[in-house]
């Protein structure tokens, strides 16, 4: 089987024989996995109250016994403060989210979800599970492989980041 990046790798060695374009390997189809798997959860998103990136926000938020801070978050999902910021500002302009002042931190605002936040999570991860669970039938018996592949890229990759 040709693998997708051996075109591509091909043409880079032709214009650019001292680079080392092993990396692609490895890069090159999770970089596909991750679009396709965009593509296939997408649509779940169309007509629900959440967008895909806020429901990633609101699921670390689900299960937390006590608020936490957007620069716990925003560690914790590896995103910039930034784009975490915003992401709560959106949630919270439509009521999902809540934040109060930290006792121990005047800068930082603690953050929990609301009730209405919770409902809506509650809503959507259900359809997304079980969009997932069919997304990956096809693994069958080489599921627990990709597993610990998929943990030793992020393993590795999180000695170096």
């Amino acid at each position: 089987m040709s693998r997708s990046t051996d075109r591509v790798r091909a043409q880079w060695a032709a214009a650019r024989p001292d680079l080392d374009t092993s990396p692609m390997e490895v890069i090159g189809p999770l970089k596909r996995v991750i679009a396709l798997l965009g593509e296939a959860l997408d649509p779940l998103y169309v007509d629900a109250a959440l967008t895909g990136a806020e429901l990633d926000v609101c699921l670390r938020l689900r299960h937390d016994t006590t608020p936490t801070i957007a620069r716990h978050l925003a560690d914790q999902m590896l995103h910039s403060r930034a784009a975490i910021s915003k992401t709560l500002t959106r949630l919270e302009k439509r009521g999902l989210i809540a934040r109060e002042p930290s006792p121990s931190d005047r800068r930082a605002a603690l953050v929990r979800l609301t009730p209405a936040g919770e409902a809506a999570v509650d809503a959507i991860f259900p359809r997304q599970l079980a969009r997932e669970v069919e997304l990956l039938e096809g693994l069958g018996e080489d599921r627990d492989r990709v597993i610990d592949a998929l943990n030793l890229l992020a393993e590795v990759l999180g000695k170096r980041v």
